[in-house]
């Protein structure tokens, strides 16, 4: 998986970028910092992005995701639950939820067999975990295996535990490196209601698409609770697939994630060169 070598490659480059967007620095500062030649930064990135390293860095520009912002919360409020379809290289996504019964939420998931593994993928290694119900986590890692591991026993602290990488590979392939299929996951969430409805929420937002925290508060029926749907945004237990990256503050920078800035960026940029 070339795409996963070259992330690392270029994610000095992106987080460069998110520290020094105002001064909307240059192709050669970009490669400059990388260390590598322009010639040979423009070829790792064309090659992991699919586009060229200026028009990827233009999805980024602030001008353009305050632009996106202006537009999105029709697009947002007219999806439907059924989740993600975009055209061209993105191929059909469907998601279903399904929340831990009251028991097993006391419980620590009492009584669950979850299998869990590492495996590349376009943005770096991810954890994932999985019960007979679904997918109950998904996170990408940064060196930081052990700590995952732990935080996660000890969130599921009293299910069963039991390692299974090809597990893992099966579903990153299945989600980053579709054959041409539709494809369905399902899920499985532990949290609070409105942590749940807030998740839903996020599945509506199109692949290539932006939201700002205040639209997706307003689809959530809570307009004025905008704090609390970021809160919930940021304890989304499930990366990527349940696409909190496409969420940005009402001023067009990209602002926090879970799994880095610079992460968040790349995602979403990657996500706008598939359907562009």
């Amino acid at each position: 998986m070339e795409q996963h070598t070259n992330y690392k490659r270029i994610e000095k480059a992106i987080k460069y970028l998110i520290a020094h967007f105002k001064q909307q620095p240059s192709l050669e500062e970009l490669a400059s910092h990388t260390g590598m030649s322009l010639f040979h930064f423009q070829r790792i990135f064309t090659e992991w992005a699919g586009v060229s390293p200026k028009k990827f860095l233009e999805y980024l520009t602030v001008e353009s995701l305050k632009r996106e912002l202006s537009e999105s919360s029709s697009l947002l409020e007219a999806a439907g639950n059924t989740g993600l379809s975009s055209p061209s290289r993105v191929y059909d996504l469907f998601v279903n939820i399904e929340s831990v019964t009251p028991g097993q939420y006391k419980t620590s998931g009492k009584g669950l067999d979850i299998e869990y593994g590492f495996a590349p993928t376009p943005f770096g290694d991810c954890f994932v975990a999985t019960t007979g119900r679904g997918i109950c986590s998904m996170q990408f890692e940064d060196g930081n295996r052990a700590e995952i591991l732990a935080a996660f026993a000890n969130e599921w602290e009293n299910a069963s535990l039991c390692e299974n990488s090809l597990m893992a590979d099966a579903v990153i392939k299945k989600l980053f490196y579709p054959n041409g299929s539709p494809r369905s996951f399902s899920l499985l969430l532990k949290g609070s209601p409105f942590q749940i409805k807030v998740w839903e929420a996020l599945l509506k937002i199109p692949v290539g698409t932006i939201v700002s925290y205040n639209t997706l508060a307003r689809t959530t029926g809570n307009a004025a609770a905008t704090r609390a749907v970021a809160s919930a945004v940021a304890r989304n237990p499930i990366g990527y697939l349940i696409p909190c990256h496409r969420v940005i503050r009402n001023e067009g920078v990209i602002g926090q994630y879970h799994w880095s800035s610079a992460r968040k960026a790349a995602i979403i940029a990657w996500e706008k060169s598939l359907v562009k």
